[in-house]
C-alpha cells in the first residue's frame, strides 16, 4: 500500500526517535517523575513504555511482574496489561538508565527496519488494531511515539515541539482515517449528517465525513455540512488521544450547523486505546 512506503515510515519513525532523544536529553532528576496526561504514569514511565514495544519488536519476551497489572485502574484490556508489564519491569530504573535503554532499543530498531525488504515490510502482521502489514504496524508505532513526544513536552511545560513536520503529517493519517469511526460509532452521528472539521494550528486542514449507512471520510460533501466543528489541530489530536476533555476546553471549539450532533461528537473524540 503506498500510504505504508518503506522509506518514508521507516525515515520519519526513526526521526521521530531523534527527537525524543533531543527532548529526553534535557531531562534531569527529579522531571523524570513529572506526572503525563495518561493515568498512572510519569516521564520515565511513558519512556519505559515505548522501550518495552520496541523491545518486544526486536524479539525479547514479554517479563513478568510481581505485581498483577490487571489490578492498576489505569490497565484497560490486554495490550494495555502488555504496556503496564514492561512498565512495571523497567521502574527500578532511573531517568538516566532509561534514556541509555531507550537510545540503544531504538538504534537497533533503526537499524532492523532499514535492512528490511519492501516485501517484508508489506508482510502480513498481527497490530494494536487488528491484522494488517508491517508496514501498517510501523506508521501505528510511528504515532505512538509522536503522541508520546508531545505528552512528555506538555508533561514538562518545556517548548512545543514541531507538530507541523512531516513526520506529524503522516503520523497525524491516524487521526484522519480514524474519523468515520469516532464520528458514526462513538459520536453516532446519524445517517444523513455531513461533518466537517475545520483544524487550524500547525495541521491546518479542512476534514469532511459523509454518514451514509456508515461514516466515511471523504476528500469533498455531497452537499452543505449538517455540522461543522472548528479547533486548533493540537487540542484535536490531544482530545482523540484521551489527554484531555472537550469540557476543559469549550472555549476553543467552535459549533456551525446542528450542535448538538456536533458536540456529542466532540465529546466521545477518544479513540486511543
Amino acid at each position: 500500500m503506498s500510504e505504508f512506503r518503506h522509506g518514508e515510515v521507516v525515515d520519519a519513525l526513526i526521526r521521530q526517535w531523534a527527537v525524543l532523544s533531543e527532548v529526553l536529553a534535557t531531562v534531569d532528576g527529579d522531571a523524570w517523575m513529572t506526572p503525563t496526561a495518561l493515568p498512572g504514569w510519569t516521564v520515565r514511565d511513558v519512556v519505559a513504555h515505548m522501550i518495552g514495544t520496541e523491545s518486544m519488536l526486536d524479539g525479547m519476551p514479554t517479563p513478568s511482574t510481581a505485581v498483577d497489572v490487571h489490578a492498576l485502574p489505569h490497565v484497560r484490556g490486554e495490550i494495555g496489561a502488555f504496556n503496564e508489564r514492561w512498565v512495571e519491569h523497567l521502574r527500578a530504573h532511573d531517568g538516566a538508565q532509561i534514556f541509555a535503554l531507550f537510545r540503544e532499543i531504538t538504534a537497533r530498531r533503526a537499524a532492523a527496519l532499514r535492512a528490511m525488504s519492501d516485501d517484508e515490510f508489506a508482510a502480513p502482521a498481527d497490530t494494536p488494531v487488528g491484522p494488517a502489514t508491517y508496514g501498517r504496524f510501523m506508521r501505528l508505532r510511528l504515532f505512538d511515539c509522536w503522541m508520546h513526544e508531545h505528552d512528555i513536552r506538555d508533561a514538562l511545560g518545556g517548548p512545543a515541539g514541531d507538530e507541523g513536520s512531516s513526520r506529524g503529517a503522516l503520523a497525524f493519517a491516524e487521526i484522519e482515517g480514524a474519523l468515520g469511526y469516532i464520528v458514526g460509532r462513538l459520536g453516532r452521528a446519524p445517517d444523513g449528517a455531513r461533518v466537517t472539521f475545520e483544524l487550524s494550528g500547525p495541521l491546518a486542514r479542512t476534514l469532511h465525513i459523509e454518514v451514509s449507512g456508515r461514516a466515511t471520510v471523504v476528500p469533498q460533501l455531497s452537499g452543505a455540512a449538517t455540522s461543522t466543528i472548528g479547533m486548533d489541530s493540537r487540542l484535536l489530536t490531544r482530545l482523540t488521544g484521551g489527554r484531555t476533555t472537550a469540557a476543559e476546553h469549550a472555549g476553543e471549539i467552535e459549533f456551525g450547523g446542528d450542535e448538538a450532533v456536533g458536540r456529542r461528537i466532540v465529546e466521545h473524540l477518544a479513540f486511543t486505546i
